[in-house]
């Protein structure tokens, strides 16, 4: 008599998805919060009731066997399905939320978003726990691959087509000086350009807008280099060095601190500031009533100051 049993566990399917999405054990470990040995143990259970390997390496990822592209498909319907008709709620409630969301904020749209953020949290979604923290450019597609970061807002970025992004505005460059400074009723490009200035980089990278000046064959000395805005923008108020920085960040910081807003003497187009998150929160009630509050926080904030001056 064949006692051979033909069933299998589901949730080795969701197993299998994660694997297969996120490209790796650890990455669909992080996701589906379980230990890397259990998703090991699960792969290997579902490799010998489906008599296929799965998954062969190439590097640092797993690649599907030719088995897994073609089932894929169906197997990430039904679970779609299941998923649906098991968590289908008539109601959707942020104050009942127990979660912590991890976003990708440059120091910039920290300042300018999270009290508001805040705020709103406070008052809708007292459970709800934010962590701001900086992603480095070329790591934001894994990061948000692998869920430890849930949203990244931030200039143009290399991604691929599995991240989800969002346009949000165009923020354009000005320069910080202290209220007395020479240059703080007018300022030229030569007096730009031959004045001396602190400038930011917060990993060490190469300075963006020196990249460009540089394209054009125009150089500014940079006597200093910070970590952040904020201790620029203190220095700049402080001494003859000039600042380059966001417009809607400069008339923030014109609130709190001894400096005046000249505009950029030099032409360059806007750039553009966008949200990015991994495609498989497209759907997700709590993180797109999430990103949507973030979103509306930054615009908030930022779209005033572009209306003043």
């Amino acid at each position: 008599m064949d006692r051979t049993d033909n069933r299998i566990d589901l949730n080795l399917f969701r197993v299998l998805d994660a694997i297969y999405s996120h490209g790796g054990v650890s990455a669909a470990a992080r996701v589906l919060h379980l230990t890397q040995p259990a998703v090991t143990h699960a792969l290997q259970r579902l490799r010998d009731q489906l008599g296929d390997p799965l998954f062969v390496r190439q590097g640092n990822r797993l690649l599907p066997t030719e088995k897994v592209r073609t089932m894929m498909p169906a197997v990430q319907l039904h679970l779609k399905g299941l998923h649906a008709s098991t968590h289908a709620q008539p109601r959707f409630d942020p104050a009942q939320l127990d979660l912590q969301f991890t976003v990708g904020f440059r120091d910039i749209l920290e300042s300018i978003a999270l009290p508001a953020l805040l705020a709103r949290i406070e008052r809708d979604a007292p459970q709800l726990r934010v962590v701001s923290r900086r992603v480095a450019a070329d790591e934001v597609e894994r990061e948000l691959a692998a869920g430890s970061v849930d949203l990244v807002v931030d200039r143009p970025l290399r991604a691929g087509s599995r991240i989800s992004r969002r346009h949000l505005l165009d923020e354009s460059l000005v320069v910080v000086m202290r209220a007395d400074h020479p240059f703080a009723s007018q300022l030229r490009r030569n007096d730009y350009l031959g004045a001396q200035h602190v400038a930011v980089s917060p990993l060490g990278e190469a300075n963006a807008l020196d990249t460009l000046l540089g394209q054009d064959g125009m150089f500014r000395q940079v006597r200093l280099v910070c970590q952040h805005y904020f201790s620029a923008c203190q220095i700049a108020a402080g001494t003859h060095l000039l600042l380059t920085v966001p417009r809607s960040y400069a008339l923030h910081l014109a609130t709190l601190l001894p400096i005046t807003v000249q505009p950029l003497p030099i032409k360059l187009k806007a750039f553009p500031i966008l949200a990015y998150w991994h495609e498989s929160k497209d759907a997700d009630r709590a993180h797109v009533w999430f990103r949507q509050w973030v979103i509306e926080a930054i615009t908030a904030a930022i779209a005033p100051a572009q209306r003043r001056r």
